[in-house]
């Protein structure tokens, strides 16, 4: 049974994608769609952890519905030094005068 749904992908353009679901009933990932591993480095200290995908699903397999058109560089607000004048949250920092 295919559960859809639809998502924003990134590569190799945004997009409109219709994308499968883990499976819910899975006994091994429980419908998270994989675990998470921890590996360490050859002393045996912690060195990160790594996403091991469930065979229940293809988390890259998906049906690109509609692209979604680019922004005009007119709207891309830059400074010279290429910084958003508008901050991270896209509010100013500067006065109003």
């Amino acid at each position: 049974m295919i559960r859809l749904r639809i998502k924003v992908i990134d590569w190799p353009r945004r997009a409109l994608a219709l994308t499968d679901t883990p499976r819910p009933t899975c006994p091994d990932c429980r419908g998270e769609g994989g675990h998470n591993h921890d590996y360490g480095d050859h002393n045996g200290e912690y060195a990160g952890t790594e996403w091991v995908p469930c065979l229940c699903w293809d988390e890259n397999r998906h049906v690109v519905l509609l692209p979604l058109p680019r922004r005009p560089r007119w709207t891309r607000r830059r400074r010279d030094d290429g910084r958003d004048p508008w901050g991270p949250g896209g509010y100013s920092d500067e006065p109003p005068f």
